[in-house]
């Protein structure tokens, strides 16, 4: 059993080995991806919080809107600190995304919009869930999302694998024995790095896995005979104050906070907000909540509370905080950075040891064969 594991879990690494340094590399560097984009956009990302609150929404859409009027908004990322706004515009009769920032103290545009990878950060998570293949004409639109999805999958076989092979390691788990060879001493710095951050690569295997399972299901199953409508005005009534939707949302749940707003892109689409609640909960996203109102009225619709919702919702919920390692501050951060990388470190000692032992297996081969002919000589 240990053998065919073994064998499992190497043959699945050498096919791997590639796809899942691109993964671990980047979503490495994901993990920071706030703290980045400050860095490399400082103008962008940030705004001078000036006064105790943010503009009124209406006040805010009617600006986007007359500064862009080739665009229409489809879904805008609110933010109560330093942080700008981040909205998302579909460019009129066509199924194009981009992205601008704004100020929502002042209203003032921050940026032109873009493609939603022009921002390296951006480019960089499409990267990290896609391989750039999605967009490529040549394949079929998900290509890139069924890859991640199934290298995740792979991910997860080898963390359990290992789990299972090097089970007993647990033993002796910080004894390097650095006197020996280099193959032994790569060999037991292997156990060690797999044995440590296989719990933790589980996790960010069964989450990623999931991300990209949904987008594939949601896209290429779900929604396989169906076009997406394609936007030329907006599908919501002018009447239509999202300032009063925001206030109403407080009382239809109890320390609800809007974090993101999702306009109707489709004729049977009403409008929601995603939120955050208080709760006891450290994993609980802050997109857990959902209320909708209708595209036409204006008028509630439904809730949607984590609190109340199973178990295993709420396991879901958590896995974008478990994906990003952002549950525990900066100290998560830390660590999920440097688990995350350790798949690089994985391959390379994993690809060396399967090297060292490939050439000791023929050259035991050699010395049989050379052995035979001796003895038929004599």
């Amino acid at each position: 059993m240990r053998k065919t594991l073994f064998k499992v879990h190497s043959w699945l690494a050498l096919i791997a080995i590639i796809p899942l340094i691109v993964i671990s590399i980047t979503g490495s560097v994901l993990v920071f991806k706030s703290e980045i984009d400050g860095l490399l956009m400082p103008d962008k990302h940030f705004v001078v919080q000036q006064q105790a609150a943010r503009l009124p929404m209406d006040s805010l859409i009617d600006k986007a809107e007359a500064a862009f009027p080739e665009y229409v908004v489809g879904s805008w990322e609110l933010f109560n600190n330093t942080t700008a706004d981040r909205l998302y515009l579909v460019k009129r009769g066509t199924d194009d995304w981009y992205k601008l920032h704004l100020d929502q103290y002042t209203g003032e545009i921050l940026s032109k919009p873009v493609s939603t990878t022009h921002y390296f950060t951006d480019w960089f998570l499409e990267l990290h869930y896609t391989f750039l293949l999605n967009d490529l004409k040549s394949l079929p639109g998900q290509t890139g999302t069924v890859l991640g999805f199934f290298f995740a999958l792979f991910l997860l076989t080898l963390g359990i694998t290992g789990l299972i092979i090097y089970r007993k390691f647990w033993q002796r788990l910080f004894s390097v024995r650095w006197r020996a060879t280099l193959q032994i001493v790569l060999s037991d710095i292997h156990k060690m790095t797999g044995v440590l951050g296989s719990p933790i690569l589980i996790v960010l295997a069964i989450t990623g896995g999931y991300f990209n399972g949904a987008v594939w299901y949601h896209e290429v199953i779900e929604h396989a005979e169906e076009e997406h409508h394609t936007i030329t005005n907006k599908l919501y009534s002018d009447d239509i104050s999202f300032e009063r939707i925001l206030n109403d949302s407080k009382l239809q749940i109890p320390t609800f906070n809007t974090t993101f707003l999702v306009f109707p892109r489709e004729p049977d689409e009403n409008i929601t907000l995603y939120g955050e609640v208080n709760t006891r909960n450290p994993l609980t996203s802050e997109y857990a909540n959902t209320i909708t109102y209708n595209k036409q009225t204006g008028e509630h619709m439904a809730n949607w509370d984590i609190r109340e919702a199973g178990a295993g919702w709420q396991v879901i919920d958590s896995f974008r905080k478990l994906h990003f390692g952002y549950f525990a501050g900066l100290i998560s951060k830390i660590l999920w950075c440097i688990v995350g990388l350790s798949p690089v470190w994985l391959a390379g000692t994993g690809f060396y040891l399967w090297l060292t032992r490939r050439k000791r297996k023929k050259h035991s081969q050699r010395n049989r064969v050379l052995q035979r002919k001796s003895a038929n000589v004599l």
